[in-house]
């Protein structure tokens, strides 16, 4: 029998990186799943999966994370999926560059540090997939989501570009942009939000009290909101299709801002966008 498929999922932890780990790993993938609190880690391995520590703004664990695999597959590794991120709310205005920085660090340097680690992998092995869980917030501005919308655009310049690079290296970068998943970033955010953003001093705190609301109620709520399985869909797409697209847009408010990006003229777009809370 040839061995299974071999995959790196970070931010395994919560929502679409558990998700696509367990389906992955359910689908005959050996996934290499990722999360940073120990508890998380133990039970990734309680459910089959072999898991490491991994920090994104730790340098050393992304180290110790490639040689690791590396040494349990025999130097080989078909795919890397970028999930585990933060989103770090609050107005431009009100972002201390501290904060724009550790959001970089774990939203951007850190993805740039691991995949460029497997790259000459890949590249000796003549095939590969990378994929990176970017947001539709990599292709539109939304209020109160500066940091989170800053780091996603960098994201889909710098990998676009890898991937124009990577043209007849058998190596493929595909960026998926959901729209609104159920996970736990927006709860997670209330914690960035509360550390970083002075919101009670704010010429925002009024709008602010809704934002907050809305973190600490676990995110907003839509029946347009999909569950992990919609990422997960177009996900095996990008890994196994002969041709993966550079982008996968998921949920149909994210389908929907692409098609309103395109037709829109600029000043009537950001207006719209504006517009929402």
């Amino acid at each position: 029998m040839s061995e299974p498929r071999t995959i790196i999922v970070t931010g395994a932890s919560s929502g679409i990186g558990a998700y696509c780990a367990r389906a992955l790993a359910a689908e005959g993938w050996r996934v290499f799943a990722t999360a940073r609190k120990p508890q998380d880690i133990e039970r990734l391995e309680q459910d089959g999966l072999e898991a490491f520590y991994l920090d994104y703004r730790e340098p050393t664990s992304i180290e110790a994370l490639v040689a690791a695999v590396l040494e349990r597959t025999g130097g080989r590794l078909d795919a890397l999926y970028n999930n585990g991120a933060h989103a770090q709310p609050g107005a431009v205005e009100d972002l201390p560059v501290a904060a724009l920085r550790e959001q970089f660090e774990a939203n951007l340097f850190g993805w740039h540090d691991l995949t460029r680690r497997i790259v000459p992998v890949m590249r000796a092995q003549g095939h590969g997939r990378i994929v990176h869980c970017s947001s539709i917030l990599g292709l539109t501005p939304v209020k109160w989501r500066g940091a989170y919308v800053a780091s996603k655009h960098a994201l889909e310049g710098l990998m676009l570009c890898l991937r124009a690079e990577l043209a007849g290296s058998g190596i493929h970068v595909s960026l998926v942009e959901p729209g609104p998943i159920e996970s736990r970033i927006a709860p997670n955010g209330l914690d960035w939000f509360l550390k970083n953003i002075d919101h009670e001093n704010s010429v925002h705190r009024e709008a602010y009290q809704a934002q907050l609301a809305r973190m600490r109620a676990g995110g907003s709520k839509s029946r347009l909101k999909l569950k992990p399985d919609a990422v997960h869909a177009v996900l095996r797409h990008a890994l196994l299709s002969e041709r993966p697209r550079p982008h996968y847009v998921v949920t149909v408010p994210a389908k929907v801002g692409v098609l309103l990006k395109r037709l829109l003229p600029a000043s009537l777009l950001y207006r719209v966008l504006a517009s929402q809370a």
